[in-house]
């Protein structure tokens, strides 16, 4: 049976024909020194063969289905996995370079959508791996469970069985083939829906029967949710953030974990609730230093729907947009308010019901979503990662950073966690904040993170 793209993954691949909502992630690993190549090369070939969509390319479907995952009948390793020597000077900023253009950067869509690439030389005496992959791959829970089988606890590598390729059913064919499986899925939908309702009207209806008022206030209470998670934002909340670019520049943070866990239980709130408030503010200090008011601004959130049952590949996971305060200034008072709101967020009744409305996001045109992305002001995205050091191919990672895609927003500040330290990818759109900007928002970004930490 063919593999269609779930409704979510489907509406971040069709977003692209804007190219400032591109969905690249991006991950930056700096290493002890190099790793044993051959080693790491394998265990990338083990991981393509062990999860199909590593060896798996994108093709889109006729009347109106998702597009689907389908066998790369082309797929080379070795455009997948690379290995150059850093460029003068070989600091940390020279990766990062190389890290921004591949965020630039759009994927060969007629290859699967990933790239790993070692760098070798830093001056000193480190290397570093960079590796990129589109949204519709998997998200940042996703990614980490891939990591793990790339990683080692210690610096030598653990033997492994080659994997096998396993070949899957041919779906390529005849043209009409393509309409058949197209109607397919979409009978198959259309009856999905239909027993979920059938399956649901009895239950319904008895409680109407028993409570009708909770009943019916219920309904509206998913109808309010449903909006709130759709609804329309025509202007940005920051009057000093507004344009957008397909530009992008990079940068890096930590922050001790502990402490920030610290801080967010002084504010009455949870290390997440810190973390935003750290971001909001950075964003309050760089609109201070440019004379300009700020009150509430649009975050948007990534909310793990992961379960233990899903496979690494593909999302689970659903954004949800609302506003935060960052005209605060006082840190605990941010994260009490941050906290209350989010767990209000984490609650919504429309949680359940995400595929469905990323289907019927994928109704819409795609000129209005982006244009309601595109007021969104900031991101945030909080990435469980590895607790204890590891290795690959024998060199010991000294630190990790994720950077997410700003998909229409100012900036994206990913904190991913490693070992007892927060490690943040903070990328930013030098449309919303210029070039002659980005390290004064850096600074700024700093000391509202030092506000946050003077809680722990």
């Amino acid at each position: 049976m063919t593999e269609y793209m779930r409704s979510s993954d489907a509406f971040t691949w069709s977003m692209e024909s804007d190219p400032r909502l591109r969905s690249t992630v991006v991950t930056v690993l700096l290493l002890d020194r190099s790793p044993d190549w051959e080693a790491m090369r394998a265990r990338f070939e083990a991981i393509s063969a062990e999860l199909p969509m590593f060896r798996q390319c994108v093709v889109e479907s006729p009347l109106g289905a998702p597009p689907r995952w389908e066998p790369c009948p082309d797929f080379d390793p070795d455009f997948h996995m690379r290995r150059v020597g850093a460029a003068a000077p070989g600091t940390v900023d020279t990766v990062l370079e190389m890290a921004r253009v591949a965020a630039m950067d759009d994927f060969d869509r007629a290859r699967p959508l990933w790239e790993a690439t070692l760098v070798e030389g830093l001056a000193d005496g480190g290397a570093a791996v960079v590796c990129r992959f589109h949204h519709a791959l998997t998200d940042g829970v996703g990614a980490v469970e891939i990591a793990g089988r790339l990683f080692d606890l210690t610096p030598e590598p653990e033997a492994r069985p080659a994997a096998t390729v396993g070949v899957g059913p041919e779906t390529r064919g005849a043209w009409w083939r393509e309409y058949l499986d197209s109607i397919g899925f979409g009978a198959r939908q259309a009856t999905a829906t239909v027993s979920d309702v059938v399956r649901s009207v009895p239950g319904l209806a008895f409680d109407a029967l028993r409570h009708p008022i909770s009943t019916a206030t219920g309904a509206v209470e998913t109808a309010a949710s449903v909006y709130r998670t759709v609804r329309p934002v025509d202007e940005t909340g920051s009057a000093l953030m507004t344009e957008r670019s397909s530009v992008r520049h990079l940068d890096v943070h930590e922050v001790p974990l502990e402490k920030l866990r610290q801080a967010g239980h002084a504010g009455g709130g949870s290390l997440n609730d810190a973390f935003v408030a750290g971001v909001a503010g950075g964003l309050r200090r760089y609109h201070e230093k440019h004379g300009a008011d700020v009150g509430d601004l649009h975050l948007c959130m990534p909310i793990n729907l992961r379960t233990a049952d899903d496979d690494p590949g593909g999302n689970r996971i659903t954004l949800m947009r609302f506003d935060v305060p960052v005209g605060e200034s006082d840190p605990a008072q941010r994260i009490a308010e941050i906290h209350r709101r989010t767990t209000r967020v984490r609650d919504e009744r429309s949680l359940p019901h995400t595929q469905l409305i990323a289907a019927a996001m994928n109704l819409v045109p795609r000129w209005y979503v982006g244009a309601v992305l595109r007021h969104v002001d900031f991101l945030c995205s909080d990435v469980p990662g590895i607790p204890v050091p590891v290795y690959v191919g024998g060199a010991r990672i000294l630190a990790q950073y994720a950077f997410g895609p700003t998909i229409g927003a100012a900036v994206n500040v990913t904190l991913l966690g490693y070992v007892d330290v927060c490690e943040l990818g903070i990328d930013v759109d030098t449309g919303a904040i210029a070039d002659v900007d980005v390290d004064v928002f850096h600074a700024c970004l700093v000391d509202g993170f030092d506000e946050v930490l003077a809680l722990a």
